[in-house]
């Protein structure tokens, strides 16, 4: 069955996914960094999820306040 959502309720979930990328390419970033001298291929493989959750933030960011990113 479907959930409907009010407005409010759809905000503070894209909200809440948006602070989740964030913290997974935070760690992520971390993971890379700390590998990349002992593990390179692991840390090719953080890399990319590094830039598959900036993605995401992105996204997130446009579709929560719209135009922010504009000049970047």
């Amino acid at each position: 069955m479907t959930d409907v959502v009010d407005s409010d309720e759809l905000l503070r979930r894209l909200q809440r996914a948006r602070a989740y990328a964030r913290d997974e390419e935070r760690t992520w970033r971390d993971r890379r960094d700390a590998l990349r001298p002992t593990d390179p291929g692991e840390s090719r493989e953080a890399a990319v999820r590094v830039l598959a959750y900036e993605a995401v933030v992105r996204v997130l960011d446009e579709i929560l306040t719209p135009g922010k990113r504009a000049g970047k």
